[in-house]
């Protein structure tokens, strides 16, 4: 969203609540919900509301930052796999013969530096991208590593990223898929395997079949709460049962690229997993008892977890993921 439909969602919203709670009768106007009605929908709305000025948020800050400071720090992860750390969703880099593939491209500022320290593994051509869901951490980069590259991603990527059919606007994925695809290169399968909504509604996960190595996305944010895009289409519950699919099916030993976060391995997904079903289930038991999202709020979380507040989202903000995440019809 532009940040002027998000200021003018956010504004919106506010003047209709407090219309309702001063006056307690209908609201007029098109598309307009009674105050009753209004108010049994306030947590999908305050969801909707959340997500969108969060997004604003994100974006003037990303604004902000000075990305000519930023770093992009190289990492082997196994054979011929690496994964590459700057501002954003980590990358993976498949490096070969046959030239390279990446897993997302972080900010599109962050291109050339990117570019660099992909010609320090190989100077051969960079053939396919890979995205794994529609954030412009992981597709920023899209319009500058398209222009040589072929895109690949989930049908609602392409969506999300605002391609209609036939289009062929930089950054879109010009190949998309609805439940999986194999990319035959470097002398391996690569395989892109599309889960049900849960960060947003386009996610997948990448596995390096013969590097044994799972690139996945913002499925899984390494020692931190991560982010759970109600607006674009994700799913609280969706999400952690995906994360306990890939602790399931993980293959063992694999080596595991988070979306955020260092390197992993199945032990850090096992911890991520029980984060996820002791926070929720906290919440769940909250919720069930009646309690208001201000009340759970300063409940607070045990200590335990204090650890995996990040500055960009603490413990309120994934308390408040999870409340309004669990509270939907």
């Amino acid at each position: 969203m532009k940040t002027q439909t998000l200021l003018t969602a956010q504004v919106e919203f506010e003047n209709r609540r407090k219309h309702c709670s001063r006056r307690g009768n209908e609201a007029e106007g098109l598309f307009t919900p009674s105050c009753a009605s209004l108010r049994r929908r306030l947590p999908f709305l305050n969801s909707a509301c959340l997500t969108a000025v969060l997004l604003l948020q994100t974006a003037v800050a990303h604004a902000q930052q000075d990305f000519s400071k930023v770093e992009i720090k190289t990492i082997h992860v196994a054979k011929n796999i690496y994964m590459l750390q700057g501002a954003g969703g980590n990358i993976g880099v498949s490096v070969g013969p046959e030239g390279l593939l990446i897993v997302d491209d972080q900010f599109a500022p962050l291109a050339d530096k990117i570019e660099a320290a992909l010609k320090q593994l190989n100077p051969g051509k960079l053939k396919f991208v890979l995205n794994t869901h529609f954030h412009g951490d992981h597709t920023g980069g899209n319009a500058h590593f398209g222009r040589d590259a072929h895109i690949i991603a989930h049908a609602n990527v392409r969506k999300r990223l605002g391609g209609g059919a036939g289009e062929t606007k930089p950054g879109l994925p010009i190949i998309t898929f609805d439940d999986s695809l194999s990319v035959h290169f470097n002398g391996e399968e690569i395989r892109v395997i599309h889960v049900p909504p849960g960060h947003t509604d386009s996610d997948s996960l990448i596995h390096f079949t013969g590097a044994n190595v799972v690139h996945m996305g913002d499925s899984f944010f390494s020692g931190r709460f991560p982010n759970i895009d109600l607006g674009g289409g994700g799913d609280v519950r969706g999400y952690i049962r995906n994360v306990g699919e890939a602790v399931k099916k993980l293959p063992p030993d694999a080596k595991v690229i988070p979306g955020h976060g260092p390197l992993s391995t199945a032990k850090e997904l096992n911890e991520f997993h029980e984060m996820l079903v002791e926070t929720s289930g906290i919440v769940e038991k909250a919720i069930a008892a009646g309690k208001t999202l201000d009340q759970v709020k300063a409940d607070g979380l045990p200590s335990k977890w204090k650890s995996w507040e990040a500055p960009t989202l603490g413990t309120s903000r994934w308390l408040e993921i999870l409340y309004q995440g669990l509270t939907r019809k």
